[in-house]
């Protein structure tokens, strides 16, 4: 099965916003709150620090005889109370997880004044790989925003970083 380029170019671009606006607040129906876990500033601190850590992420997900491909960025969120308990809410894991990017998108996450965009990474996913460098000792969320050419997926990936190494991931 081949993947067909797509036919619009805003496509890709859409798909990634989709799956980068996990990291974002939201609004609106969905499943309940798995908190609690309320936003502190000072829990992303450690995230900025550099550091000598990469990840490096291949994309090899099939579904029901289709092989996807990522569109667009992928994001990095560091590992915090809120973040855990936000991924848990939107991806019902937080270890790793495939959801519809409008699954995603329709969960709600209260606190949606909680404005941790800054610290997350985003790189552009190319030729299936994505790599994010310079990267300090801690856990990580990989989202990488997927589709076979119908409805996109978000996947969703722990990582942890240490001791300045490489950590290699397929997703």
């Amino acid at each position: 099965m081949s993947i067909r380029p797509f036919a619009a170019p805003g496509l890709a671009l859409a798909l990634a916003a989709a799956a980068l606006s996990a990291c974002a607040p939201t609004t609106g129906g969905g499943l309940p709150y798995a908190g609690p876990a309320a936003f502190d500033e000072g829990d992303f601190g450690w995230s900025q620090m550099p550091g000598r850590n990469s990840i490096e992420g291949q994309i090899a997900f099939a579904q029901d005889g289709k092989t996807f491909a990522c569109v667009g960025s992928a994001g990095l969120t560091p590992d915090t109370p809120y973040t855990r308990a936000r991924f848990r809410t939107l991806y019902g894991s937080i270890e790793r997880a495939a959801v519809p990017a409008a699954v995603v998108r329709a969960r709600t996450v209260p606190d949606a004044n909680a404005n941790y965009s800054g610290y997350v990474r985003s790189e552009r996913c190319e030729n299936g790989r994505v790599r994010f460098d310079g990267l300090p000792d801690g856990g990580w969320f990989l989202i990488v925003p997927v589709t076979a050419g119908d409805a996109p997926l978000v996947l969703m990936r722990h990582v942890q970083t240490r001791g300045g190494r490489v950590v290699a991931v397929t997703l």
